[in-house]
């Protein structure tokens, strides 16, 4: 069946927009969110804390159940709903600077989130195939570094205006962005199960059960799903105390202020630069290195790296020095996400794909929900650094994990260079 004329675009170039534009938009909301958070909504330390667990428990709750829903129904439709809902939680989170009122918009960021997690490089995986996804990947990702630069900027520019104005706008433009996709986004190598066939409890069991067993049958779904929920144990009390450590600086005064809301523009702007420039270095002069049929060494090493960055930021006490460790962790982070999505997809079938990227997603969210709030208390019993530290030390047994990884009999003819 063909589909109309105004849902033809081509999937590539769909997703390419898509990450875009959802790259310009985050950086909006995100680039001053944690100034907002305490300049505006006056929230203390806790409540920071609180907002972070608020979010990831949403992603946990509903990370399967919607990865299923994108498997079971439509991978265009779970992105679009996603989209939409992130944009509502934005715009409140913009409208209301009080706690109760970002707690919701957590929740709503958080559904809306797990509505795309899985469901929007399932379906370009589908659309194109996989031997195509892994360099589609990694363009994206390109696109979205560059995207996030202009986002970032322009985020910094308005909030010298009024602080929660970009959260707004970005709010606004999330749901433009959803109507958008509704108009050209096209879906025809997806065939959901037809209505007279459908047991909808039952299908979902079914589905959910084979992408579990796809994940304890294949090692590196496994290993993957195991290295998700350790980051997450780190992740959570980090991104949400760099910001704590950075603020305790005394920045220069540039251009006649030393405003945190200019800095931090400033440094957003710096690492993103930063992650893009290597990025495509690493694409231009390794590009095997990049699309690896078996990339455990690269992803050892650039997991290596983002255990020194961490561990180094947290012992560090002179301020560029700490912003050279944190973007060290921050590039190697970047660099590593399209080669182990492209890692994972060609290791799962389309039927239980959305599903099994979704348990991924939903380990590192677990990871963040049980590991947040210790490493928080940590930092209030002992010091910042303390909390630090031991997240860094818990992302140590990464780089094994994935040394440990042989490839199969069909991956040895095209070895990781690395």
């Amino acid at each position: 069946m063909s589909l109309p004329a105004y849902r033809s675009a081509d999937p590539a170039r769909t997703y390419f927009a898509y990450n875009g534009a959802w790259a310009f938009l985050s950086a909006l909301t995100f680039t001053l969110s944690m100034v907002y958070y305490i300049r505006d909504a006056g929230l203390d330390p806790l409540q920071m804390v609180l907002v972070g667990t608020t979010l990831e428990l949403a992603c946990f709750l509903f990370e399967i159940p919607t990865g299923l829903v994108a498997d079971l129904y439509s991978r265009r439709l779970s992105v679009i709903i996603g989209v939409a809902l992130i944009g509502a939680g934005f715009l409140l989170q913009g409208l209301v600077p009080a706690f109760l009122a970002i707690l919701a918009a957590q929740v709503l960021w958080g559904l809306g989130y797990t509505f795309t997690s899985g469901a929007d490089q399932a379906w370009i995986t589908d659309e194109i195939g996989t031997e195509r996804a892994a360099m589609v990947f990694v363009l994206s990702q390109q696109i979205s570094l560059a995207a996030k630069i202009a986002g970032t900027v322009t985020a910094g520019a308005l909030g010298l205006i009024n602080l929660p104005l970009p959260m707004t706008l970005s709010g606004a433009g999330m749901i433009l962005l959803a109507l958008t996709l509704a108009v050209f986004m096209r879906e025809q190598n997806f065939h959901r199960t037809p209505p007279e066939e459908r047991e909808t409890f039952r299908q979902m069991a079914e589905t959910f059960k084979h992408g579990l067993g796809v994940a304890r049958r294949r090692p590196v779904v496994r290993t993957l799903v195991v290295i998700s929920l350790i980051s997450g144990l780190s992740s959570e009390a980090f991104d949400r105390l760099w910001s704590v450590k950075i603020l305790n600086f005394d920045f220069p005064t540039v251009f006649g202020t030393s405003d945190p809301a200019f800095w931090f523009t400033v440094l957003a702007l710096i690492g993103t630069l930063l992650s893009l420039v290597s990025s495509v270095a690493l694409n231009r002069l390794s590009p095997d290195r990049m699309s690896a049929t078996h990339p455990n060494g690269v992803l050892a090493l650039l997991s290596g790296l983002q255990v020194v960055g961490v561990i180094a930021f947290a012992l560090l006490g002179h301020l560029w020095l700490a912003l050279a460790a944190m973007w060290l962790n921050t590039i190697a982070g970047t660099l590593a996400y399209p080669i182990e999505s492209a890692w994972l997809n060609r290791h799962v079938d389309s039927r239980s794909r959305a599903t099994v990227i979704s348990m991924v997603s939903q380990a590192n969210a677990i990871g963040q929900v049980v590991g947040g709030p210790p490493l928080g208390a940590l930092a209030g019993r002992t010091s910042l650094r303390t909390a630090l530290l031991a997240s860094g030390l818990i992302l140590t047994p990464i780089p094994a994990l994935y040394l440990r990884l042989r490839p199969a009999p069909s991956e040895r003819r095209q070895p990781d260079p690395v």
